[in-house]
């Protein structure tokens, strides 16, 4: 959600909204880079061709959600220091694109997971909403921060709002509310969208 809150406030922040106050209460509460913890394991499944049950759905629905919720903690620090202005260090960039590798990686396997397998009945469709919903918020966020940085060097010809805006057809709150509806009525318990 955090992630949808940032590109409203990129977006606004680029066409002359002033949103000074927010973005200040919000970096008082971002972890510090150094403190950054970048986790270890992501969603990860070479199963093909196998019928799944609904535990090990609801245990791998689990893992992505949280896996995801745990890289976008990681690199918040990362985007506050970017939408600031400030350079990021050699040893920082390298940290983020290791985090940017493993939001990939994450969104890349469950994707296959889903497509490749046979998933019990009411879990394709959900299953489904879930990765594009989070893929497109991820790719959101990538597309905002390669913008900001075109707008800091000044570049205005090649910014692409219309890609923004596809994206936005997917990652809004009707779709997270059917994602968590789901998550409800399945007893999916997961650290995303702030349901600790």
């Amino acid at each position: 959600m955090r992630k949808i809150v940032y590109g409203f406030l990129i977006v606004c922040a680029l066409s002359g909204c002033s949103q000074k106050e927010y973005i200040d209460d919000a970096e008082d509460d971002a972890p510090l880079i150094a403190d950054v913890k970048i986790p270890r394991t992501v969603f990860n499944s070479t199963k093909k061709n196998q019928a799944l049950n609904k535990e090990e759905m609801k245990r791998s629905i689990q893992t992505y959600l949280d896996s995801d919720e745990k890289l976008e903690r990681a690199s918040e620090p990362f985007e506050d220091n970017i939408y600031d202005g400030e350079k990021l260090s050699k040893s920082e960039s390298k940290k983020l694109n290791r985090i940017n590798k493993l939001i990939k990686e994450n969104d890349e396997s469950f994707s296959q997971y889903i497509s490749n397998n046979t998933l019990p009945e009411g879990y394709q469709e959900e299953s489904e909403r879930i990765s594009r919903y989070i893929t497109a918020s991820n790719e959101y966020i990538h597309e905002l921060n390669k913008m900001i940085d075109k707008v800091s060097d000044g570049d205005f010809s090649k910014l692409n709002m219309g890609s923004l805006i596809e994206k936005n057809g997917v990652v809004n709150g009707k779709e997270q509310k059917k994602i968590e509806a789901f998550l409800d009525k399945e007893n999916i318990q997961t650290i995303a969208f702030g349901r600790e």
